[in-house]
């Protein structure tokens, strides 16, 4: 086992696929010579050439068009935007051509695309550099979301976003690239390789008074939370990394549920529409009987992202406010 961070990760991730796969390119602006606006592609270039490590110009409706109509034609691209907030620029390739296409086609058309790239908050880059669309892009029919929360889940998540024959949005956030996981070299691994299937949660932490569901970031904002719960008040926290939002592994949250009895949905989008307020009807449907308090929820303060350090840091959820919110319920 060794420990690298979350860019190795998905570089590794690229790397391997590119290897195994001749139809696999990565594609945006600087990812080739500049090795990428946050070194997530760093050698790449050097180690496979401009046919398949591949600079593009400054325009994602230019490019994210370019990579959709070349998947339809067998390649796997994965794209990479400097920030996910860019994707308003690419919305009608993203959605109406990528998201429709294999429907709209009678399932003759496959769209094998990844698009990837920071997606988050908490950097202090303004309002408009700091979205966080998972739920945006998981409310349509067609495609799929990721949002990994460690190295580990980053590599084989991505391995398995790649290979998927459907288009797949991979949230990242800039606040983890450097962050360093635990991730085991191939060679000790059973099958030669780290891949998890997309749609499968994780349980970060086994709890019984309450269960913390939560994804991407937030998920070590909720293993904070519930050292504080334990160690402060004695409470027992579960918590839930649903890793892919759509699919959506929603029996394993429904078993913490219904073990727990309690839970609080925690996620950096804002309120409204959110992943926690999608999981909240959910839970409500599924579980009602098993629930000794009505489901709580902790997003982010619903206004565009501050940029003022100092308020931005409190704007996005925080252990403190994770805790109080479960204090309500248990």
């Amino acid at each position: 086992m060794r420990q690298i961070t979350y860019r190795q990760a998905l570089r590794e991730a690229i790397d391997e696929e590119i290897a195994r796969d001749p139809m696999v390119v990565l594609m945006g602006e600087e990812v080739a010579q500049y090795n990428g606006a946050y070194k997530v592609s760093e050698g790449l270039w050097d180690k496979w050439g401009d046919k398949r490590i591949i600079d593009t110009p400054i325009s994602e409706a230019g490019f994210i068009g370019m990579g959709v109509g070349a998947s339809m034609l067998g390649l796997r691209p994965v794209m990479e935007l400097m920030f996910w907030s860019f994707y308003t620029v690419a919305w009608d390739q993203i959605i109406n051509n990528a998201g429709m296409v294999r429907y709209m086609s009678g399932g003759l058309i496959n769209c094998p695309i990844v698009i990837r790239g920071p997606a988050n908050g908490g950097t202090n880059v303004g309002a408009t550099h700091s979205h966080t669309p998972e739920n945006i892009m998981a409310s349509f029919p067609g495609m799929k979301c990721v949002v990994p929360a460690t190295a580990y889940d980053a590599k084989g998540l991505m391995k398995a976003a790649i290979r998927d024959n459907d288009p797949v949005m991979f949230m990242e956030n800039t606040l983890l690239y450097g962050e360093k996981w635990d991730v085991p070299d191939n060679s000790e691994l059973p099958d030669g390789e780290l891949f998890i299937p997309l749609g499968v949660a994780d349980v970060k932490r086994e709890g019984t008074d309450v269960t913390l569901v939560c994804h991407g970031r937030a998920v070590h904002t909720c293993l904070k939370a519930a050292e504080i719960l334990e160690e402060e008040h004695g409470i027992s926290a579960e918590v839930v990394d649903l890793r892919s939002i759509r699919p959506l592994d929603e029996e394993t949250v429904y078993e913490s549920v219904r073990k727990t009895h309690r839970v609080v949905c925690v996620d950096e989008n804002k309120p409204f529409l959110s992943v926690g307020a999608q999981l909240t009807a959910m839970i409500q449907l599924h579980c009602f009987d098993d629930l000794d308090a009505p489901v709580q929820r902790v997003n982010a303060i619903d206004t565009p992202a501050f940029y003022s350090p100092p308020i931005e840091k409190v704007q996005l959820p925080y252990p403190d406010v994770v805790v109080a919110k479960v204090l309500e319920i248990c």
